[in-house]
């Protein structure tokens, strides 16, 4: 087990030396209940006083109950700045509009939501001179289990290196609230959705793996597969370029 509290520290420092290097103002992150995103804001509250947590529902009914109150609750325990933004309508006109172009597949239409959170995010730090926060792991990553230029996108990450098993392990060390460290992981994207019935595969697995290097044949495979297919996410974009110094 890592040493969390030379973790909390060191965290909270990297995250001070980025807005001291950007001359940012504050920070700016999604408050999506979850674990990812708590214990970023925890860190970055530390390390911030002018953070804040924006709560965006968007369509699930969960986004709107539990998701919600567990966002909520972060905020109260760590008293950080909350606000909400109910993406509903936006992603219904999103789609209104694309219905006329194109036929909208159930997983194009599920990715809309956390790329409109994310260009809300963007259009907050913006507005406000704040940096934008990413909340995802080392096992979402590894398994490329994030939507491109949607909750894979941000400014910096402070738990990045982190498998979703030391993420709870953090928030149990910091006395996150019980609700968000028990509730099983969850995108939120539709309704009964659970990152692990969705891939397949456990979160358990995935950092047994990653970790260890060991995995059961048929995790292994499931890993593997997620891993390579989704190669692109983890890439920046192919570019044609003359002069390389350019991209540097």
């Amino acid at each position: 087990m890592r040493n969390y509290e030379a973790e909390f520290k060191n965290r909270v420092e990297f995250i001070k030396n980025i807005l001291d290097k950007t001359k940012a103002q504050g920070i700016v992150f999604g408050n999506s209940g979850g674990k990812d995103s708590a214990l970023v804001g925890i860190l970055c509250k530390a390390a911030c006083e002018n953070t804040v947590g924006i709560i965006m529902p968007c369509c699930s009914q969960r986004n709107f109950g539990s998701d919600m109150n567990d966002g909520e609750e972060l905020s109260r325990q760590f008293n950080i700045e909350t606000r909400v933004v109910d993406l509903t309508e936006v992603k219904n006109k999103e789609l209104e509009v694309l219905e006329n172009v194109t036929a909208i597949t159930d997983a194009a239409s599920a990715n809309i939501a956390p790329r409109l959170r994310m260009t809300t995010l963007y259009t907050i730090a913006a507005s406000e001179n704040r940096m934008v926060a990413g909340t995802g792991n080392r096992s979402e990553a590894y398994m490329g289990y994030f939507t491109k230029w949607g909750d894979g996108a941000y400014d910096f990450n402070p738990i990045a290196d982190l498998t979703a098993t030391e993420v709870f392990e953090f928030l149990r060390y910091l006395n996150a609230p019980v609700s968000i460290i028990e509730k099983a992981p969850s995108a939120g994207l539709f309704e009964g959705q659970t990152d692990e019935q969705e891939m397949g595969v456990t979160y358990k697995a995935i950092d047994g793996y990653l970790l260890e290097g060991k995995a059961e044949e048929d995790d292994m495979k499931i890993i593997q597969r997620y891993h390579m297919r989704n190669l692109h996410k983890r890439k920046m974009p192919e570019v044609y370029a003359v002069y390389e110094e350019d991209l540097k």
